[in-house]
């Protein structure tokens, strides 16, 4: 793909995903969702409002220090496994070099693990979230939606500006819900297939599931 190619990607998805969350997150709709549609927002949109430090972007280490900072956002649907998502990463080594910087596509929902609704996230004024670094903040989200904890995985294409498409897959996980002991704590983390290289320490960033609330929706479980 050439440089030019990848710069209006870049500057599409800058434009598209803001433009995306405020349209998912502005309220209900005239065409209903099923609830087995997910909207997920990756350190971006009003997850960042406050400006807090450590909310946005989403980060992945890896061993050695390395990491990957990723914002983005996108829908998926359980069922038939279809996810439509798109964002920017940076990838920074251990001393705060910037390697290489472009857009990521989701292209495969992998699994989608749901630790159960937490309509009890929703407080007046705003927004409690599951266990994270610097503990939890209050953000806004439209009454129509309900944050659901769970772990979803992606199948991703990473278009740097410079240089291969690389193929990884992105965990994204919510710690609303039932969330089980080993993922108690919201983030993301990256692995690249071929090489095997994988950034699999949630650094610091938020994340957030949010399914239409229906009459048919699964019973709600507290927020851990």
């Amino acid at each position: 793909m050439s440089r030019q190619n990848v710069f209006w990607i870049l500057m599409a998805t800058w434009v598209a995903a803001p433009t995306m969350v405020m349209f998912l997150c502005a309220g209900r709709s005239g065409a209903q969702n099923s609830s087995a549609d997910y909207t997920f927002l990756v350190g971006s949109g009003f997850l960042c409002d406050h400006g807090a430090a450590g909310t946005c972007p989403a980060v992945a280490k890896s061993a050695n220090g390395d990491r990957y900072q990723m914002s983005g956002a996108g829908t998926f649907n359980t069922p038939g496994k279809s996810v439509t998502a798109a964002g920017s990463f940076s990838h920074e080594s251990a001393n705060g070099v910037v390697l290489e910087t472009g857009v990521w596509l989701a292209n495969e929902l992998v699994r989608f693990d749901s630790y159960g609704v937490a309509p009890g996230a929703l407080l007046s004024g705003g927004l409690a979230f599951g266990r994270a670094p610097g503990g939890p903040r209050r953000l806004p989200v439209a009454g129509g939606f309900v944050p659901t904890g769970g772990l979803a995985v992606f199948r991703i294409r990473l278009l740097p500006v410079l240089g291969a498409v690389k193929i990884a897959v992105l965990e994204v996980n919510c710690a609303l819900g039932d969330a089980p002991a080993g993922r108690s704590t919201e983030g993301i983390r990256l692995t690249f297939g071929k090489t095997g290289t994988g950034f699999s320490e949630e650094g610091s960033g938020r994340v957030m599931f949010l399914t239409m609330r229906t009459e048919t929706s699964e019973a709600a479980k507290p927020p851990k």
